[in-house]
């Protein structure tokens, strides 16, 4: 395959897969559990998302790394283990797809709150990233994606750290933001300009947005994104906003509400679409269908 971000700078418009939590779940991760420890526990599991997604039609399979970050495995008592759950992760997902489709490492946020409003020094964070990167880098990953972040200031720390770990590989970084009467901001009061300047700044090569909203609003974001400059935008929706329902969310877009307002997103100029919770390969399969027809 051509180099990931080779595709993106000369106009292709990629398909990313969907939601791993919400598939997690369905196969019976307890709520409050670690889902990175299936990465030890349940390999096969893994292999079983990475091949339902390629077979739907994703050309970007994220590996279930999310929360593997030192900071984040020591909840558990897992951080000694952060190299070998970070490795376990990018090899299932290579069992399953091989060399057919991207493998984009997932990283989510520290769950740490930075200086001055928590108690967490920036290189504290910064360190927590550059080890699970290096896992990463080491296992053969395509591409990072720094997603549903709150803080700017934790996703530059965390382009960062991507940087000085792997300086080519290509980093995507993506906020989760809320509408309010006064626009679009993330928990932490970031805005849409501000992210797409600072990422970039930081070293990102695709900005954009996943999680916390369907749809709709993500082509809104997604156009934002465009007028505050010219990166190439990775959006990622939820299937709506979920409701709980014997103690599970329920996300209430369906594959074919979603997949109407592909063409949306394209026209936005997107370069990166995928899913976020509650997205199922039946949603990126459907996606797949609606974005062929729109690619040149």
């Amino acid at each position: 395959m051509r180099p990931l971000l080779e595709r993106i700078r000369q106009g292709d418009v990629l398909l990313a897969d969907g939601a791993m939590g919400t598939l997690l779940l369905g196969a019976g991760l307890k709520p409050g559990g670690c889902p990175e420890s299936l990465n030890l526990d349940r390999p096969e599991l893994l292999e079983e998302i990475a091949r339902n997604y390629f077979n739907a039609g994703a050309e970007i399979i994220q590996t279930n790394t999310f929360g593997a970050a030192a900071l984040k495995l020591a909840a558990y008592g897992l951080a000694e283990q952060t190299e070998e759950i970070n490795r376990g992760a990018v090899q299932a997902v290579r069992r399953a797809i091989g060399d057919k489709a991207y493998v984009c490492a997932c990283c989510g946020p520290s769950g740490k709150l930075l200086k001055p409003y928590g108690d967490t020094d920036p290189e504290v964070i910064a360190q927590s990233f550059e080890r699970q990167l290096r896992a990463l880098v080491k296992a053969g990953i395509d591409a990072v994606n720094f997603e549903t972040m709150i803080d700017l200031s934790e996703a530059e720390i965390a382009v960062k750290a991507a940087r000085s770990v792997a300086s080519k590989l290509t980093v995507v970084a993506t906020m989760t933001f809320q509408p309010t009467r006064r626009g679009l901001f993330t928990i932490m009061g970031n805005t849409v300009p501000e992210a797409a300047r600072r990422l970039t700044a930081a070293g990102a090569d695709v900005v954009g947005s996943n999680c916390g909203n369907g749809i709709e609003l993500m082509v809104e974001i997604a156009r934002e994104f465009r007028k505050a400059g010219t990166m190439p935008v990775s959006i990622r929706p939820n299937a709506g906003i979920p409701q709980l329902v014997a103690g599970r969310p329920v996300y209430p877009e369906t594959p074919e509400f979603m997949a109407a307002r592909i063409p949306d997103l394209v026209r936005a100029g997107v370069s990166i679409i995928g899913g976020c919770c509650g997205t199922t390969p039946e949603h990126i399969q459907a996606f797949r269908a609606a974005l062929d027809p729109l690619r040149t």
